[in-house]
């Protein structure tokens, strides 16, 4: 779905991390939420990128349609 997210039940069990990390999509989410800068992730996060954060943007996006979203796990 989005090649900068993973999505793998070897790596924190099955949760969407940003690609080669342990970055949870949900961490940065959570923290935007909560009123930080995507600057400030990325001084949280220093081994992801801008892009890496507008991915997980475009990804929660993509699943607050509520439609069926055919994506594969890796092993």
């Amino acid at each position: 779905m989005n090649s900068r997210i993973q999505i793998s039940p070897a790596i924190c069990h099955g949760k969407p991390v940003i690609r080669g990390t342990r970055v949870l999509v949900s961490s940065i989410l959570g923290a935007l939420a909560g009123g930080d800068s995507i600057e400030m992730v990325l001084e949280d996060y220093p081994n992801i990128t801008r892009d890496d954060v507008e991915a997980a943007l475009a990804f929660a996006g993509e699943l607050s349609r509520f439609e069926e979203i055919p994506y594969e796990t890796v092993s």
